[in-house]
């Protein structure tokens, strides 16, 4: 399937208290974060909370993102972009149909996995569950623009402008320019950008991330206003958010979203995973 693409400073993590006061939930204590064995994902608890989803029409490269309002309720979202450690570790016991993805030379380790399919993604959520007996999944695009955005209503966490400093994108435009800190031409290490006010690194850039919904060209009344992913019979596609090191500002911003199928693999595509909280 073709990837459809509806387009035309992240600060040192901020006083939490002063990001919750951004958005609608009652005054919270500092987000939590665990994780349920050595190679599982370190969880971030994420605050409930109601906030204007999509980006208003003076944003710029804004696509198919019509403003409505959405509840989400607390759940928890990986710090970080699932990585290779994590996913080899998946592939050892015996898990994720044994797939192990090409890291194109740019090293393994703590990189964000790539060259991962919704699929193969799915087959990892699995694993964990398994694993940990606890219901972990792909987040829902709600959910991740919600943990995205960390209480702003800008086009970035960061404000209205983001750079190549607070985040992996290609600052360039496109012109040609060799590996550069505008530029890198790969991914990163997870965390090697200051995190949100949630906590959350990467939301912006680095490999685009799979969502558990289907795609939708617009968001519509069907749309669901609690926090879980658009699903329908015949999923034409899945959504991904965040964009990745090949893309430019517009495609990493909190309201960008892109359609790609659920079999495709791409040096640019990973994922990070979210778990529900009772």
């Amino acid at each position: 399937m073709t990837r459809i693409r509806m387009l035309a400073v992240i600060p040192a993590m901020t006083i939490v208290a002063l990001a919750y006061s951004l958005y609608s939930p009652s005054a919270a204590p500092a987000p939590k974060s665990f994780a349920d064995c050595s190679n599982c994902p370190e969880m971030v608890v994420i605050p409930s909370g109601t906030f204007t989803m999509g980006s208003p029409p003076t944003e710029m490269y804004r696509g198919s993102e019509a403003q409505h309002r959405v509840t989400v309720p607390s759940f928890a979202l990986g710090r970080y972009e699932v990585t290779f450690v994590q996913w080899e570790a998946c592939v050892a016991d015996g898990g994720c149909g044994g797939l192990e993805p090409d890291d194109y030379g740019w090293g393994r380790g703590n990189r964000p996995v790539i060259g991962v399919s919704w699929n193969d993604a799915k087959a990892y959520v699995a694993w964990l569950t398994r694993k940990t007996g606890k219901p972990y999944r792909l987040p829902s695009e709600s959910e991740w623009e919600y943990g995205a955005r960390g209480g702003t209503t800008t086009p970035y966490s960061s404000g209205k402008t983001i750079s190549p400093k607070q985040a992996n994108f290609d600052g360039s435009m496109g012109d040609g320019a060799g590996p550069s800190d505008v530029n890198r031409q790969r991914t990163m290490p997870v965390g090697s950008f200051p995190a949100n006010a949630f906590g959350l690194h990467d939301m912006h850039g680095n490999v685009w991330e799979w969502m558990e919904d289907c795609w939708s060209e617009d968001y519509s009344a069907t749309t669901p206003a609690n926090g879980a992913p658009y699903s329908q019979p015949n999923c034409g596609g899945r959504v991904m958010r965040g964009g990745s090191w090949e893309d430019y500002a517009g495609d990493i911003r909190s309201a960008a979203r892109v359609a790609s199928g659920a079999e495709e693999q791409s040096w640019s595509d990973g994922f990070r995973v979210a778990l529900t909280l009772k």
